[in-house]
């Protein structure tokens, strides 16, 4: 039995319904789109298990509903009277995505004023994951709870996952941000950075740099991902690329990444193979993106194509 538990904000989501001027209402997040992939991909005998804050108004049972419907662990996630859940809305322009938010007020932010209840989630957990956006809505002082909590936690024998996911506007400087997320990849089993992300941040002239430093951070495994173009693994002994297979119809691209973090790590937690997993991690983004919304359900057949798991 595998355990993960994956560490962030979930949002409302307000997503086009394809109309310009209909949207439609649901729940997402970066880790919450990851977690919940991996739930439709992990065996029923594997856990997976959700860490965040919460308010305890309708929109936010709403949500705690949402997540235990989707089959994730949810008896770590605090309810707070102060506060309640983010909003975001998406916007296309040919497929591709830009973002409104609305998240001053979001509980999760507070979800780490102690590290008590993160601690107890992670007991016995194999995975830990989280992004850049978990870290950039923590305050100062609870993101270094949260690398005390990880330092512990690796040092117990446990791994950490990490998508830098690069949000600027969530950060109150450039070099807060960047000095944070490598911060974080020094903590890192498993980094999984987008190239498109890093250039214009971190000034990476080739994905192979990108690879590279997370590398010299400390990540044992970094893949990167860079949209339609090849997908770079490098780990301590070889590196390879993958090409994704060709969409001729992108509808949306929300959650492409998180969906592959998704495909990726189910893969490669099952069967140990980071070629196959890479791959993995590509079919389930091309699936995705073809769909509206950031979570689509997945037929068997696709389950077992990215995992697999017997049909």
């Amino acid at each position: 039995m595998t355990r993960i538990v994956a560490i962030g904000e979930a949002m409302v989501e307000l997503a086009p319904a394809g109309d310009a001027e209909l949207y439609r209402a649901g729940f997402a997040g970066d880790t919450l789109n990851t977690a919940w992939y991996l739930r439709q991909l992990m065996p029923a005998t594997d856990a997976i298990a959700y860490f965040t804050a919460i308010g305890k108004d309708d929109i936010s049972a709403r949500l705690l509903a949402f997540i235990r419907a989707a089959g994730l662990e949810t008896g770590q996630i605090a309810q707070r009277d102060d506060s309640t859940v983010g909003l975001y809305m998406i916007s296309l322009n040919n497929g591709e995505r830009s973002f409104s938010y609305w998240r001053g007020q979001s509980a999760a932010r507070r979800m780490l004023e102690d590290d008590t209840a993160l601690r107890a989630a992670l007991q016995g957990a194999d995975l830990a994951y989280l992004s850049g956006i978990t870290l950039a809505i923590l305050p100062q002082d609870a993101r270094g709870r949260l690398f005390d909590v990880l330092r512990d936690f690796r040092q117990a024998g446990g791994k950490v996952a990490f998508d830098p996911n690069l949000r600027p506007r969530l950060w109150p400087d450039p070099k807060t941000m960047t000095d944070t997320v490598m911060q974080a990849a020094g903590l890192s089993d498993i980094a999984l950075p987008s190239y498109e992300d890093e250039a214009g941040w971190f000034h990476d002239t080739t994905p192979a740099a990108t690879a590279q430093r997370y590398r010299e951070a400390g990540a044992a495994v970094v893949v990167v991902k860079n949209g339609p173009k090849q997908v770079i693994a490098v780990t301590p002994n070889r590196s390879f690329a993958v090409k994704p297979s060709q969409v001729a119809n992108v509808v949306d691209t929300t959650a492409a990444g998180d969906s592959f973090n998704a495909g990726f790590l189910a893969s490669y937690l099952q069967h140990g193979d980071l070629e196959t997993a890479s791959i993995a991690g590509a079919d389930l983004a091309t699936a995705v993106i073809q769909q509206f919304g950031a979570l689509v359900t997945l037929d068997q057949f696709t389950q077992h194509r990215i995992s697999g798991r017997p049909l």
